[in-house]
Order: structure tokens, then C-alpha cells, then sequence
């Protein structure tokens, strides 16, 4: 293959490897580039589930580890925001979890103007993308490419989370993405064999003659002829290269590394663009707006209990002798991926449905790792699921390989703390639940019964991300929003956006398994298939 595509498509996180693959497999005439800034080698620890604890909290080949701007909200903390980097995007550092969010989040897309972006217009494309181990039906598919199973070891510890959940009131719920999403229960994941299955290994793994995969190639920004994108200029080998696309540039750069992409190729504020000395080829306003995340407040528990993990000799030891089973059989405590367990909840009773996302983890985790306590624990996340405060990202330089200045105003609308004050104490009664409770836990922060005054302290101390940045370049139907419904950027000719940087709002869960709905969709838009009627893209 030359230095000239049919399409290029840029970012090899689930959206861009989706899109990329699918485009192959549907025209088998045209040929497609797929351009990563990180590299095509995973690492062990990546492999491993376990591994996510060393993962996400450390800049490393795998992990841009960024930093947010100074949060008024948060006593002027800088926030740390994890992305994955390489062939998989993060889905090489992620939880693994399988989560789809709620029909009422699509069908608000649809009701805003986003035209084909309703549940039952979605629902194809996730069921066409799965391979669930449980099967197919009415609401999951079997055969795709991304490959989701029930974790293959059972903990006490989960199941004592499992059990105080409902000693509180919540329903059991087997399946987070069937019928209901309300209730407690463990979650499906992204594996295989006992290991991650990441996206790159979902769809890259059966490899493409027409598919080009061009790693350690950081984009500089796209190259036009006036408004027409014809293709990307990246950096390899230190030297700058161009590769030309016949039709199509596709970006899928994430909520972050997307933005930043189309102000650095002169798509975005003007005002901003000319700051950094950069010519501006359409003045797009909300480029890199419209920032939302789920923040989230955590309950750190020292306890020694059995199935727990923490920094000591014996989870070592544990770890050690575990290695043996999980290269054999796919066995044993490796194949956890810590937050084995969670659920969705009304921090209200009177509301239609849930407002509040829990993740239980198997071992103390504060401020995302980073600050390792010695001895064993658990810990008990709460996230509120519709965050009203927007932020923004912005370029600290016109060269992509600076990292952009990312600022979520994380609480800057009151409401985001008032649901996580009522999640935070919903949190400490199913901590305090017998099952929970016989665990014999001591809080890490605060009393395990604070009042709604020590809450609002402890949240803005210790509150963070849970690692779902979306909506930095809005669809929508109005000439504001950056990309319209078939996903193609306002104001040039031939440049789409796949990836989560497109969700007007954000959806009720985790973000892997949308973004790379977005990309199978975003794929048949450029094709002009319409209904999820392709053929189904095998693992």
C-alpha cells in the first residue's frame, strides 16, 4: 500500500478500530489506513486484568496519564485523567466493563435532533459488535467481534457487596444491558480466556490485506485543500510524513486527542486558533466544548478479609503463584478486573430512573492508585450518571504531541454535588449493611457515618474522574454543533468524527462499549448503509 488511501482513519481506540475494520471488510476494492500515536505491542500487565492496577495510575507507553487544569470546585486539585495509548485506546488500561448506558440517553440524542441515533436504531449496532457468552437474543449478540464474558472466578468479597446491596433495598440484576439496568449485580466484561480482549485484538486480530495499520505515528493535523480534508500529516521515525485519502479522513482521537486534532488543523475557535498561530479554516466555536465526565467519590475500606488484594506479602505471593494458572488455563486471581461488581441507583425514589453508577473493587484505591496505603482493603465508587457541569479542552500548543488543557469544572454546577452527596451517603449504608459490614473494614477518609457537612469536605478532597470523558465535539442537528448526525465536521467536505467526543450528553455507564457502537456506525454512514444491515463482523 502507498502514501495514498481511500480513507484514513485516525486513532486506534475502540470508535477508530471499528470504523476502520468494518470499512475494510465492506469494500474489499478500497483500501484504509489506520493511524495510532502509541505503539502495536501490548504489554503484560495489559493482558493480565489485574494489571489495571498498575496501569491506570502511572504515564507510561500505554497511558498519556494526563492532568486536568486547577479545579476551583475540587480545593484547586488537579485532576488525573488516564487514556489509554496504542492499538486498543483505552481499552488497553479500562476496567474491562460491558456496559451500554439506558434507551431513555439515545433516545435524548434523537429528541435533540440527532436523527438515527434513537435506542432502536443503536440497539443493531451493539448487538451486531457483541459476542456475548451468554448468547444471543432480542437484546445481545453473538458472533461479533468484541467477545464479553462473566468473570471466571467467584469472590466473597464481591459477594458480600453483592449481598449488602440488597440488604439495602436493591434489587439483584444479572444483566446491566437487558431489559432493566436498575439494580446491583456483577458486570459483564471485555475478555477472553480469562484476558483483556481488548479492541485492537477484537477487530484488528483477523487482519485485512486492504488495512493498513500504521503504529507510533502521533497525527499532526489534517492537510486541505481549502475545505476539502484530503488527508493527515503525521510524525514517525523523526520525520514528518503525509498520507493522502481518496475519499474520507476519519477521526477517532478520543474526547481529548480529537478536539485537539481539529483546532490543530485550524477547525475550532478562531480567536483561540490565531493565539497559537494557527490559520483558521472554519471558525467552530464549540470545538472542544461541551467537556462532560462522571465524577465520582470514593470509600476507601482497610480490611483483611479473604479475596481482597493491597500492598503486602502475601497478595505477592498470591499474585505470583497466580501467574502459572492464567497462562495455562485462564484461571485464578489474575482474571479479576478488580471493579468486579456495582450497580445503577436513584439517589431519589420518585425519579424514573437510575442517577448513580457504584463500582466495588477489590482493594483500596486512592486517588486512583497513586497513593498505595500497606495492607489489604476495598473500596466502594460512586459516580453520578448526568453530570450538568460542562468544561472544555483547549491547546497548550499547535503541536499534537504537547498534551491539550483539559478542564471538566467538575462540580461547577451545584446539582453534580448535591447527587453525590445523596450517592456518598447511599454509598456509606451499604458499607455499614451486615454483609459489608462483617468484613470488619476501617474507612480510609472520614468515619464511615458522616454527616452531610464531612461528605461535602470529603468529596471535594477526594473526588475525581471515573474515566469518561465524552462530548467534545458535538453532534447535533443546529449549525453550532461540530458534527451532524451522519457524523461528517460542519464547515469542510470530507472529515467525520468516531468516537465518544461526539455524545451530545453522556450516557448512563461506561463508554467503551458505545464508542465502539459509534464507530460500526459511523462506518455504515460512510458507506451509506443505514439500519445496522451490514453483515456482522466476526471475532
Amino acid at each position: 500500500m502507498s502514501d495514498v488511501v481511500d480513507y484514513i482513519v485516525v486513532g486506534a481506540g475502540p470508535g477508530g478500530c471499528a470504523t476502520a475494520v468494518r470499512l475494510a471488510q465492506a469494500r474489499p476494492d478500497r483500501t484504509v489506513a489506520l493511524l495510532e500515536t502509541g505503539p502495536a505491542r501490548t504489554s503484560i500487565l495489559s493482558d493480565v486484568p489485574l494489571g489495571i492496577a498498575a496501569l491506570v495510575a502511572f504515564r507510561g507507553r500505554h497511558n498519556y496519564a494526563y492532568q486536568t487544569v486547577p479545579q476551583p470546585e475540587l480545593g484547586g486539585r488537579r485532576g488525573f485523567q488516564p487514556r489509554g495509548r496504542g492499538l486498543g485506546g483505552s481499552s488497553l488500561i479500562n476496567a474491562m466493563i460491558y456496559v451500554r448506558g439506558q434507551p431513555e440517553d439515545y433516545d435524548g440524542w434523537a429528541e435533540a435532533g440527532c436523527t438515527g441515533w434513537s435506542w432502536a436504531e443503536v440497539l443493531p449496532y451493539f448487538k451486531r459488535a457483541e459476542d456475548n457468552a451468554r448468547g444471543g437474543d432480542a437484546l445481545h449478540g453473538a458472533g461479533g467481534a468484541l467477545r464479553v464474558e462473566d468473570l471466571r472466578e467467584d469472590n466473597p468479597a464481591t459477594d458480600a457487596f453483592v449481598e449488602a446491596a440488597m440488604q439495602c433495598g436493591y434489587p439483584h440484576n444479572p444483566d446491566f444491558n437487558g431489559a432493566v439496568q436498575e439494580g446491583v449485580g456483577r458486570y459483564q466484561v471485555f475478555q477472553k480466556n480469562g484476558s483483556r480482549f481488548n479492541a485492537a485484538r477484537a477487530y484488528l486480530g483477523k487482519g485485512y490485506p486492504n488495512l493498513m495499520v500504521i503504529a507510533d505515528a502521533p497525527c499532526a493535523g489534517v492537510l486541505f485543500e481549502e475545505t476539502r480534508a484530503t488527508g493527515v500529516r503525521y510524525h514517525r521515525e523523526g520525520a514528518e510524513h503525509r498520507l493522502i485519502a481518496r475519499h474520507e479522513v476519519v477521526l477517532a482521537a478520543g474526547a481529548f486527542g480529537t478536539p485537539q486534532l481539529l483546532m490543530a488543523s485550524g477547525i475550532g475557535p478562531a480567536a483561540h486558533l490565531r493565539d497559537h498561530g494557527i490559520p483558521v479554516v472554519y471558525d467552530a466555536p464549540e470545538v472542544g466544548a461541551n467537556l462532560q465526565d462522571h465524577i465520582d467519590y470514593t470509600i476507601g475500606m482497610r480490611t483483611g478479609a479473604d479475596g481482597l488484594f493491597g500492598l503486602s506479602a502475601a497478595t505477592v505471593l498470591q499474585g505470583a503463584g497466580a501467574l502459572g494458572p492464567w497462562r495455562k488455563r485462564g484461571r485464578g486471581m489474575l482474571t479479576t478486573n478488580v471493579a468486579e461488581a456495582g450497580g445503577f441507583v436513584k439517589s431519589d425514589p420518585l425519579l424514573d430512573r437510575p442517577d448513580l453508577q457504584l463500582h466495588f473493587c477489590l482493594g483500596i484505591v486512592d486517588d486512583h492508585n497513586r497513593k498505595m496505603h500497606l495492607g489489604r482493603g476495598y473500596s466502594l465508587h460512586v459516580c453520578a450518571l448526568r453530570p450538568h457541569s460542562r468544561g472544555e479542552v483547549r491547546l497548550a500548543s499547535a503541536d499534537t504531541r504537547v498534551a491539550p488543557l483539559i478542564d471538566p469544572r467538575f462540580l461547577s454546577d451545584p446539582r453534580d454535588m448535591e447527587t453525590l452527596v445523596k450517592g456518598a451517603k447511599l454509598a456509606q449504608r451499604i458499607v455499614a449493611a451486615p454483609a459489608l459490614a462483617a468484613l470488619k473494614g476501617r474507612p480510609l477518609y472520614g468515619t464511615g457515618r458522616d454527616e452531610e457537612a464531612a461528605l461535602r469536605a470529603l468529596i471535594r478532597d477526594h473526588a475525581d474522574t471515573i474515566y469518561h470523558p465524552v462530548g467534545t465535539c458535538r453532534m447535533g442537528d443546529d449549525p453550532a454543533s461540530v458534527v451532524d448526525p451522519r457524523l461528517r465536521v460542519r464547515g469542510v467536505i470530507g472529515l467525520r468524527v468516531a468516537d465518544a467526543s461526539i455524545m451530545p450528553s453522556l450516557i448512563s455507564g461506561n463508554t467503551q462499549a458505545p464508542t465502539a457502537m459509534i464507530g460500526e456506525r459511523a462506518a455504515d454512514l460512510i458507506l451509506g448503509v443505514n439500519g445496522g444491515a451490514g453483515e456482522r463482523l466476526a471475532a
